[in-house]
């Protein structure tokens, strides 16, 4: 197995980097990648050990996972045509993981995992793990098993740059909003802001559905819609603050508290060594600019 250490001075140099943007609140052109030209490198632990029998164990000694991903979110999810996997923060943060488990890149199998699924491909064992801008919920726990949270974001709107009719949710009402099925903004702008829902396979058809005129806007996490007004900043943008919070977790099978205090132990780790930092760079930074690093959920006791 090819083991491959990103630099600790790049690391260093990049958690220095975003802690004088948090602290200036300065803007991702403020405070971009300080290292974009650097070759993409993820560190493989060479000989970790788990305890016998656990899930961690089983991985490590396959030597491949499975992990549910976004296939059409930019910035965070994103398999381009003709390319072998996607990219995006949550892909990168996959990648720490596997390799804390001792899975080089190339022997993870990126599965794509749309909302409405995510819990079926952990419950059936389609996937290993999720990370795929998946909400932590109270809903959600009592269904998969939820680590982090990894990232904070807030829900937001996309509309047509000509509009002027919305700046926020409060002008949501009777208008017609695209989102995912199963999501949670879905819910949201329908039951607390009156908008007329409109579920659709993927937030790609959404912006179709969005440019094409045939809704009003599109909603879900700001961090996702800041991708896709970057994609065409003269055709759409995002409006409004955020008007919730969206925490992303790692999913894995409901139960499996071993594996949560793996995930729980790995995410401190690339918090503290600087990997979080380089994926945040490499990835969302670009279009929503520094971010704090979360707070950690602690793990439920073992039943």
């Amino acid at each position: 197995m090819t083991v491959r250490i990103t630099a600790r001075r790049r690391r260093q140099r990049f958690a220095a980097g975003i802690a004088v943007c948090i602290a200036t609140a300065l803007t991702a052109t403020g405070c971009g990648a300080t290292d974009t030209d650097a070759e993409d490198e993820v560190w493989v632990a060479p000989n970790p050990t788990f305890e016998p029998g656990s899930t961690m164990e089983k991985l490590h000694s396959a030597g491949r996972i499975r992990i549910g991903v976004g296939f059409d979110q930019p910035g965070v999810g994103l398999k381009k045509s003709g390319s072998e996997e996607p990219e995006g923060f949550d892909i990168e943060m996959a990648k720490i993981i596997a390799g804390k488990l001792g899975i080089a890149p190339e022997k993870i199998e990126w599965v794509e995992a749309v909302p409405k699924d995510r819990e079926a491909h952990l419950r059936n064992g389609t996937v290993d793990l999720v990370l795929a801008t998946y909400s932590i919920t109270p809903e959600r726990r009592k269904v998969v098993g939820l680590a982090g949270p990894y990232y904070e974001t807030g829900q937001q709107l996309l509309v047509r740059k000509n509009d002027t009719s919305i700046s926020g949710p409060q002008d949501l009402k009777g208008k017609r909003v695209c989102s995912v099925a199963g999501t949670t903004s879905i819910q949201r702008v329908e039951e607390t802001y009156g908008a007329e829902p409109i579920a659709d396979k993927s937030y790609t058809a959404c912006v179709d559905r969005l440019l094409a005129e045939s809704v009003d806007v599109v909603t879900t996490d700001g961090a996702l819609l800041l991708g896709y007004a970057a994609e065409k900043p003269e055709e759409l943008k995002v409006v409004g603050d955020p008007f919730s919070t969206e925490r992303y977790g790692v999913g894995y099978r409901k139960g499996d508290t071993q594996m949560c205090e793996f995930l729980s132990r790995a995410l401190s780790r690339s918090y503290r060594d600087g990997t979080w930092v380089d994926a945040l760079s490499k990835t969302l930074w670009k279009t929503t600019g520094a971010a704090p690093y979360p707070d950690l959920d602690p793990c439920p006791a073992a039943s």
